[in-house]
């Protein structure tokens, strides 16, 4: 039986794609011709994982941002990200440290929120 294997991608509408996608290089170092492109074994039990969570309607997990979706990025340095955001001026919205992994949020220059995660740990079973 075919099944999925992980996250395709996050697909969205902005003003100015050139912008964003320079924004996105520029502060987070990621980008190409289609956006960000992050490759993935599909390895049955691999240490990296992507998720997608619906959230209620009602959540206010994604505030300031107004749109409907947050992007969750794996970072390898959250500390050191965060250094070179603020050194860029970009806002650190907040910062959270759990069991299976260190949170930070931003913003896009299109006002989307962006989750800054480093994983602890090893995938869940």
């Amino acid at each position: 039986m075919a099944k999925v294997t992980g996250l395709g991608g996050i697909f969205y509408k902005v003003p100015d794609p050139a912008a964003t996608s320079a924004w996105y290089k520029d502060n987070l170092g990621i980008g190409g011709e289609w956006g960000a492109m992050f490759p993935w074994s599909a390895e049955p039990g691999g240490e990296a994982y992507s998720l997608l969570s619906p959230f209620k309607q009602s959540t206010d997990y994604m505030e300031p941002s107004t749109a409907g979706f947050m992007i969750n990025l794996r970072v390898d340095d959250l500390d050191g990200m965060i250094a070179e955001l603020e050194r860029k001026g970009i806002a650190i919205l907040g910062r959270q440290d759990e069991d299976y992994g260190n949170f930070a949020w931003i913003l896009d220059p299109d006002g989307i929120k962006i989750e800054l995660w480093q994983q602890k740990g090893p995938a869940p079973g």
